[in-house]
């Protein structure tokens, strides 16, 4: 029978390892806590957010509401005063805007965007009660009066366009960003734990060489996943691609680029495959879930957003949004190409500075 002083004995060992075990400790507490505070951080803030509105030259309900309704208005919308109908409409296109509000005699006519469905509904609601109120009031005022204002929507987007459509570029981003580290990380830690690198470092093959091999092998595989995205997304659930769809080629072509250079980050900094693993791990799904791949993020504090805005992913998913549901022109592209270009140029000047032949 086991002694409890040895039980005590082997319980404190086995525990004194797990603490002197970093990673262990690392992924067990620490990351975990990061996703606490993460979605602690994404979702603090959401009751407050506020419907993005350009009011298009003159709205004479919006002008004239009386001091209560007007204060109930500006604490529901965040309004942006436009003269120019198309711009506003390529704002709310773009996702830069909610809705544009534009009023043609009696008529409110609601210009909005169907890429977040909920925030959709929740801007129709709100101005549907805003007219409603407006025609009560006038009721009360003037009776007998019929009501004078109505209300039209429209959706900037194709009629045609669903949920998969915005669904789609996000997660397709996250799937090439998630194969592109994962595969560049533990193909570099793999090789030099094993000795490969220093065997091909003396074998009759350049290093151009095996790096280009390297480097087609993930391309190919990222744009096998587009072609599966694509197909399954069409023949299951009614996908469509508008606009110049086939700048996603060129995208994910850089955005490979991008996300391996922060693989072979990951990989040089560490000394085991798992490490490499584990490392890249806690720089991409963090990154998906603060670049837009599962959700949007427009209900997020705007220092959160700001963060999102300085990361490779979410440019990536923003410039795939772009040309694949949005339906803007190959020029959307160039931009963000540019930005995960030099991500992944000064990411990999990193890597080798930091890269060591062996592992000790």
């Amino acid at each position: 029978m086991t002694s409890p002083s040895a039980f005590t004995a082997l319980s404190l060992a086995i525990l004194k390892g797990f603490v002197r075990d970093k990673t262990s400790v690392f992924f067990a507490v620490i990351f975990p806590l990061m996703f606490l505070v993460l979605f602690g951080g994404l979702f603090s803030d959401q009751d407050q957010s506020k419907v993005e509105l350009i009011q298009v030259g003159g709205v004479a309900l919006v002008d004239g509401l009386p001091d209560d309704a007007r204060e109930a208005f500006d604490e529901t919308f965040e309004v942006e005063r436009s003269d120019d109908l198309d711009a506003a409409i390529a704002e709310v296109r773009k996702g830069d805007a909610d809705v544009a509000l534009e009023q043609q005699g009696d008529q409110l006519v609601a210009h909005y965007t169907q890429t977040e469905q909920v925030k959709a509904a929740i801007t129709q609601g709100a101005l549907r009660a805003f007219v409603d109120g407006a025609n009560v009031a006038q009721l009360s005022a003037e009776s007998g009066q019929p009501p004078t204002f109505t209300l039209e929507t429209e959706r900037v987007e194709d009629e045609s366009l669903t949920t998969i459509q915005f669904v789609t570029p996000g997660l397709l981003g996250w799937a090439v960003a998630m194969s592109a580290a994962f595969g560049a990380a533990a193909t570099l830690q793999g090789w030099r734990q094993s000795k490969l690198l220093r065997r091909l470092q003396l074998a009759p093959v350049s290093t151009r060489t095996v790096v280009g091999a390297r480097v087609t092998v993930t391309v190919a595989i990222a744009l096998a996943q587009l072609a599966i995205f694509i197909g399954l997304g069409a023949a299951a659930f009614g996908l469509t691609l508008t606009g110049s769809w086939w700048m996603s080629i060129p995208l994910l072509v850089v955005g490979t680029l991008c996300f391996m250079a922060l693989g072979l980050l990951a990989g040089a900094v560490t000394t085991t495959v798992e490490g490499a693993v584990n490392a890249a791990n806690f720089v991409v799904l963090p990154m998906a879930f603060l670049s837009g791949s599962f959700f949007p993020l427009d209900a997020t504090p705007g220092w959160l957003q700001a963060i999102s805005n300085a990361l490779p992913l979410k440019h990536l998913n923003e410039a795939m949004m772009d040309v694949m549901v949005r339906g803007e022109g190959p020029s959307s592209a160039l931009v963000p190409m540019g930005i995960l270009a030099a991500f992944a140029l000064v990411v990999t000047l990193v890597a080798a500075r930091l890269f060591r032949w062996e592992t000790s």
